[in-house]
């Protein structure tokens, strides 16, 4: 290779973010990181960046940027600090860079994702959020510029594993019949439903399969997680959500699936580990070390699969009907459940009233048109303000 590939990695002291840099690591002869960002585990960013070097890192405020700056220059590196969202939007659209890895939970990683679009970056997006807020925008910023869009969520890596390389024709005309979206079914697939009414952010935390982060490992319990997938994954493929199934299979062993018109079901398998997505979406179309062991399927022994219980999960219900409205639709859900999730890791609610606040303010603000970005904001700042007066009222 002529030169290292330059790597940011957006949110790079999450579980994403670490596998990210975990692969990196490996393979030395290909990649070198840019640049490091962090939210508040600056301690831990500030030993990220002492490993790997970056050229820049960037924190949220001018403090902690001060704090990181002094330590990085004891540590004897020359790494530039910089701070908020101008600094993210630096890292993601400089032109030296070669891949983003966008890896910030929420909506606060939407504005440096699409930075790195509008450059024409290759986007390794874990960040579903930017994609379900502004789906229409996002797609059309990536064929403007030509951005390499590759996804590295386990489910939708494996789908695009699983498709024909001219899948962007559209689904009918590559003979896909529908997508098959799988699902552990988090923690709580066999818990008593009156029993979910006691449930600790602790418990709902502790996933049966995945290392996550909190918001994220709460999105799994709930299955909103999966509803931001169904959405996400309506975008990345063009696929109509009655063309999106979900399916509960507890081993995350298959991620996910691909259903053709000839009958044929392709999947894709492999232990889960985020770092088997990553390698593939940092190589493509190469194939390259991991770090993951070999699936034993000796081991695994046996593969179930369920229908989910809208009942048990009603936020899965909710992200099926905010993907048929679209619009302002996703960016409300969105926004309402991260203020949702928020109150019940502070335990000021109990874990079944996150559907209802989300339920709520979908019922509150009708459905609008959603042209540019800041539509986009101004309907996920409405429905952050109906979730707080939710809150107002009704929290414990």
């Amino acid at each position: 290779m002529s030169r290292l590939q330059q790597v940011t990695v957006l949110g790079a002291t999450g579980s994403v973010g670490l596998s990210a840099l975990d692969v990196i690591a490996r393979h030395p002869e290909r990649y070198q990181v840019f640049a490091l960002t962090g939210f508040s585990r600056l301690t831990e960013l500030l030993a990220l960046c002492v490993r790997h070097a970056p050229r820049f890192a960037v924190v949220p405020g001018v403090t902690a940027a001060r704090g990181l700056q002094d330590d990085l220059r004891a540590a004897g590196l020359a790494t530039q600090v910089l701070v908020g969202e101008e600094g993210l939007c630096q890292v993601s659209a400089d032109a030296e860079v070669d891949a983003v890895v966008a890896a910030i939970v929420g909506a606060a990683g939407l504005r440096p994702t699409l930075a790195a679009v509008d450059a024409g970056k290759k986007i390794l997006l874990a960040n579903k959020e930017a994609l379900v807020m502004s789906g229409t925008l996002f797609m059309q910023a990536v064929r403007k510029s030509g951005a390499v869009l590759l996804p590295l969520d386990s489910e939708h890596n494996a789908i695009f594993q699983c498709m024909p390389g001219d899948f962007a024709r559209g689904l009918s005309q590559v003979g896909v019949r529908r997508i098959l979206l799988t699902a552990s079914g988090g923690p709580f697939r066999k818990t008593p439903l009156a029993d979910l009414e006691h449930v600790s952010p602790d418990q709902a935390c502790a996933h049966p399969n995945w290392s996550m982060g909190r918001k994220i490992s709460v999105d799994s319990a709930s299955m909103m997680n999966k509803g931001l997938e169904l959405i996400e994954a309506c975008w990345l493929f063009d696929a109509r959500p009655d063309q999106v199934e979900v399916v509960i299979h507890p081993q995350s062993v298959i991620h996910s699936l691909v259903d053709y018109v000839d009958g044929s079901v392709l999947a894709q398998l492999g232990n889960p580990d985020m770092r088997t997505p990553i390698a593939n979406a940092l190589a493509w179309p190469e194939r390259i070390d991991s770090g993951v062991a070999p699936l034993d399927l000796f081991a695994i022994a046996r593969l179930d699969f369920e229908a989910p219980d809208e009942q048990r999960f009603p936020c899965l219900r909710l992200a099926r009907q905010v993907a048929e409205a679209g619009n302002s639709a996703p960016a409300m859900l969105n926004a309402a459940n991260e203020v949702a999730v928020a109150a019940f890791l502070e335990q000021r609610i109990r874990f079944p009233q996150i559907a209802s606040i989300i339920e709520d303010v979908l019922s509150l603000e009708p459905v609008v048109a959603v042209n540019d970005l800041g539509a986009v904001f101004e309907a996920d700042a409405k429905a952050r303000a109906l979730a707080e007066q939710w809150l107002s009222r009704n929290a414990r």
